[in-house]
């Protein structure tokens, strides 16, 4: 039997984890796929061939970039070179679209059909960005809702397919069982901190996040805190940042990994800005967003922003539901007060778990299902892959 091939490019490790769901939904679908590109350690995992490193991708803000540009550039030139020669019958570039779009704009001029999985926040900033979809993408997949009809509007293909992490979240958390499991005393106030998950956001974020914790001890004493990390960089980062705070003595339970568990155990959240943000509202967690980058990042992006806030559960909410503190208002004296104040305001907290339940709702599609449904229907309008069977 002949197969059909589908390259896909994913950036970082969201993008690897959506990915993965995809090519997991795909493969119990239809037989005789072959997966091709970048991808991670989840979707190498589920078959992709992997070309080049996903890690050479995963950097973020306009200063880092600029550090990697011209070995990034030099992996799209020869990424899009063997595409070319080895025509796949589909291309998925999943997020990434700086890295993504200049590369599905030339396969798609060369007849090869795209699709781009995670809309760029063309609603939030940048909104130009739109035109240059319209021609790259013969379809986009978006997470969010209001994003289809943005599309529509602009004469793009567009399937909503929710949001995995909706998905895989439960709807109500024991948070008792959270915190049997990761071990948290009993009778406290447990506060989660989440100061980002790359190292160059801990750089910006992590003495902020420590000295925020300790004032707010100062005034609340029966609090623990419970900081989970994505890897031993960043947890490193974050144990020099405790011990240059002086704040060895500060009832902290720090981990690697365990997010999810953190926040179902946590009563309130501490959380920089990013999907992180997304998955504390999901958990119900009432929570303070906070952001620091590099200033030049900052005063380029600051410019180029639309929506009055950044954070996720503030856009899907249309409002200031939850409070924002970004760059220089980021300081650990009011991070301590947002918290302090979220902290003493019962009916702000019911109002922000009350909210966190309507998006999870509405963000609970069976994602992996509609995003490989919508692949294939890319796939069949192509001509290619009617003759495959589904799989099993």
């Amino acid at each position: 039997m002949s197969s059909a091939s589908i390259a896909l490019v994913a950036g970082e490790a969201s993008g690897d984890l959506l990915g993965a769901h995809l090519l997991g939904a795909l493969t119990e679908r239809r037989a005789g796929l072959v997966f091709k590109g970048i991808g991670g350690p989840r979707m190498t995992g589920q078959g992709i061939d992997t070309w080049y490193p996903m890690e050479k991708l995963s950097v973020r803000g306009y200063v880092e970039v600029l550090r990697h540009y011209r070995e990034i550039m030099g992996i799209r030139r020869a990424l899009l070179a063997r595409l070319l020669e080895e025509r796949p019958q589909l291309f998925i570039g999943i997020d990434a679209p700086d890295f993504n779009l200049d590369l599905e704009y030339r396969l798609k001029a060369k007849g090869i059909p795209t699709i781009h999985y995670v809309s760029p926040s063309v609603w939030a900033w940048r909104r130009g960005r739109i035109r240059r979809i319209a021609r790259a993408v013969s379809h986009v997949l978006v997470l969010f809702p209001f994003e289809t009809e943005i599309y529509r509007n602009a004469g793009v293909p567009v399937t909503y397919v929710g949001h995995p992490v909706a998905d895989t979240i439960p709807f109500e958390v024991d948070k008792a069982a959270a915190r049997e499991q990761l071990r948290l005393p009993a009778g406290k106030l447990i506060v989660a901190l989440l100061p980002g998950s790359r190292q160059s956001e801990l750089r910006y974020m992590a003495d902020v996040f420590v000295q925020a914790a300790s004032r707010f001890h100062a005034q609340i004493g029966e609090a623990h805190f419970v900081c989970p990390t994505a890897s031993r960089p960043t947890r490193d980062l974050m144990q020099e940042a405790i011990h240059r705070n002086g704040a060895a003595e500060l009832p902290l339970t720090l981990m690697f990994g365990h997010s999810h568990e953190a926040l179902a155990a946590a009563d309130l959240a501490l959380v920089a800005s990013g999907t992180a943000t997304l998955e504390t509202a999901l958990f119900k967690t009432p929570m303070v967003i906070a952001y620091k980058m590099s200033p030049i990042t900052w005063k380029i992006m600051r410019r180029m922003l639309y929506l009055p806030y950044v954070g996720l559960p503030n856009i899907l909410a249309g409002e200031f539901l939850v409070d924002e503190l970004m760059q220089d208002a980021a300081t650990p004296e009011a991070l301590s007060d947002a918290l302090l104040a979220l902290m003493r305001d019962a009916s702000r907290q019911r109002l922000q778990v009350e909210r966190f339940a309507e998006i999870h709702q509405a963000l609970r599609q069976d994602n992996a299902t509609k995003a490989a449904e919508a692949v294939l229907a890319v796939l069949d309008d192509a001509g290619v892959g009617r003759s495959f069977p589904a799989a099993g």
